[in-house]
């Protein structure tokens, strides 16, 4: 089951361990820090799951999960992580509409199969092989527990940075992605990455997967926006 996961946790190394045990299942993830951001980020981009974070700045995760249960997707599965394991704060998320929840400190292992759970029990994302968790798009395979790239059936070198990229590309043929959103998809393998740097990812890209990387037809432009990854072959 590949995914798209909105991840609200305002600890950025939760976050970060989160975002990388969610990409090695073979799922996005966006990353937000705060409950305003994150009821914004659910509004635009319609994950397939929600991890939310109780403690959240701005709005809490109750705040934020009450809002998600009475807007356009009321059904959004949410996984609620707790530092409060006091029953009455657990029976207050599960009341709101919390499919399920976590005491920190928790294990990534645990949490993974608790939204594997949750995924196959909402019938949310899309389904895959177990033995084949290749993520393909426009001719490209990205696997992420081998860690590899194919390119109409041959290899490509990539760096994690650009791996990472593609990945989650690859996991939504045609989406358009924001600099800023492929920029939370190389942290903790390129540090000194900035927006701007994400242009210079796309275009090494470009030279490894297009068969002229001046006329991209695979990972093209989205003028004012950002890229997306054709869902086709060219």
């Amino acid at each position: 089951m590949c995914a798209h996961v909105l991840v609200a946790e305002d600890d950025e190394k939760q976050a970060e361990l989160i975002r990388r045990s969610l990409l090695a299942e073979g799922h996005t993830a966006t990353v937000v820090h705060d409950g305003a951001a994150a009821l914004d980020a659910a509004r635009r981009l319609r994950p397939d799951l929600v991890v939310l974070d109780l403690m959240l700045p701005v709005i809490d995760g109750f705040g934020v999960c009450r809002v998600l249960r009475g807007g356009e997707d009321p059904d959004i599965p949410v996984v609620m992580l707790t530092a409060r394991a006091a029953e009455d704060d657990v029976l207050l998320g599960l009341e709101l509409g919390a499919d399920d929840y976590m005491t920190k400190p928790y294990s990534p292992r645990e949490l993974m199969a608790r939204i594997r759970t949750v995924l196959r029990r909402s019938g949310r994302g899309v389904s895959v092989r177990d033995d084949d968790p290749v993520v393909r798009a426009a001719g490209i395979g990205v696997d992420p527990v081998r860690h590899e790239v194919r390119c109409d059936g041959k290899p490509v070198e990539c760096t994690p940075a650009e791996f990472q990229i593609l990945l989650a590309m690859a996991g939504e043929p045609n989406r358009v992605f924001s600099r800023r959103q492929l920029l939370q998809c190389t942290r903790g393998f390129d540090r000194a990455s900035t927006e701007r740097a994400v242009d210079v990812h796309i275009m090494n890209l470009r030279r490894k997967i297009e068969a002229d990387p001046r006329r991209p037809v695979r990972l093209v432009t989205v003028f004012g926006v950002g890229y997306k990854l054709t869902g086709g072959r060219p």
